[in-house]
């Protein structure tokens, strides 16, 4: 069963599944860590797991003669690799992401390739952050600009077309594609309206579901969906849920992610600045009554980040499933 399907199920039963992302070890890490922090998740029934893609990173080093010498890295690889073992491991629907980052369409395909041959038929196609040494993203020259690329080169891989043309008589994957959308609008969109475009065209391309960056505001993310409808955008829309767990979150998540922290949580937050059990379950008793107010609108996913942490996760998860 692919994810689209499990979104659909949900959505003809009436109910509202479980689902998170993780990152992948760092490079030199075992699965051990990774293993500890799904455990005990899995009493929750996720409906499915994502696992982030990274782009390359630049280290510097020292050669002999003192000059300098810098090497293009990826501190977090084997996105792949690591689906295909939570897979296996836990028998639960895993979604790689990929990304349009550092990657040409021949990358891309062999990327995919094995996926299928690994029995991983969900993606989240992303364009992805521009590398540590871009000033803006810049694509690979033989690779896509935008996600919407990527979405339409799954899509005809699906049909058996290739980046070298069609083969024939060929086993044709079937993978669910999941893509981002902002609530709050990307920050490199130069207004809603053409960020809401740019979305459309995603699904034009043949994406099943959207995904949302990480929101404190439900109100944000209502009027997102009105939006989305309005402008002709009929597929699932899946909130995405991040607990605020530190003072410094309160700069750090919206600098990151474009998310407004609500005056109300900000007040709370910044009453208990010196007390960082409070601060923690101020976020995660926002995250409870966000989840239980977006789940009695019917969606058909709520979709959480840890970021590698996931005592908080069990916690909401504990009182909303």
């Amino acid at each position: 069963m692919n994810v689209t399907d499990i979104i659909h199920g949900a959505q003809a039963q009436g109910k509202t599944c479980f689902a998170f992302e993780l990152l992948p070890p760092l490079k030199g890490d075992g699965m051990k860590g990774t293993f500890a922090m799904i455990d005990p998740l899995m009493e929750f029934d996720p409906a499915y797991i994502n696992v982030t893609f990274h782009r390359e990173g630049i280290k510097q080093s020292q050669r002999t003669d003192g000059t300098t010498e810098w090497h293009v890295v990826r501190r977090r690889p084997g996105t792949v690799g690591i689906s295909a073992a939570i897979q296996k491991k836990y028998g639960v629907e895993t979604v790689p992401h990929l990304i349009c980052g550092g990657l040409s369409r021949y990358d891309i395909e062999d990327a995919l390739i094995d996926m299928d041959f690994l029995g991983l038929h969900n993606v989240l196609a992303l364009r992805g952050d521009k590398s540590q040494n871009e000033r803006c993203f810049k694509p690979h020259p033989k690779g896509h600009a935008h996600a919407a690329g990527l979405v339409r080169q799954i899509a005809a891989m699906n049909r058996g077309e290739f980046v070298d043309g069609e083969v024939e008589e060929c086993h044709h994957s079937r993978f669910s594609v999941g893509v981002a959308g902002y609530p709050e609008t990307h920050e490199e969109a130069p207004s809603p309206e053409a960020d809401l475009r740019h979305l459309k065209e995603k699904i034009d391309a043949g994406a099943d579901y959207i995904v949302t960056q990480l929101f404190y505001d439900n109100a944000c993310f209502f009027d997102f969906v009105r939006r989305c409808r309005e402008a002709g955008i009929g597929v699932p829309i899946i909130p995405g849920i991040k607990p605020l767990a530190t003072v410094r979150h309160l700069t750090l998540l919206p600098e990151t992610f474009g998310c407004r922290i609500p005056d109300d949580l900000r007040r709370e937050v910044e009453a208990h600045r010196d007390d960082k059990a409070a601060v923690r379950r101020i976020g995660t008793e926002w995250a409870i009554a966000q989840s239980r107010e977006l789940k009695a609108a019917g969606v058909p996913v709520l979709h959480y980040y840890p970021m590698g942490k996931a005592e908080n996760i069990i916690e909401i998860a504990k009182t909303v499933f």
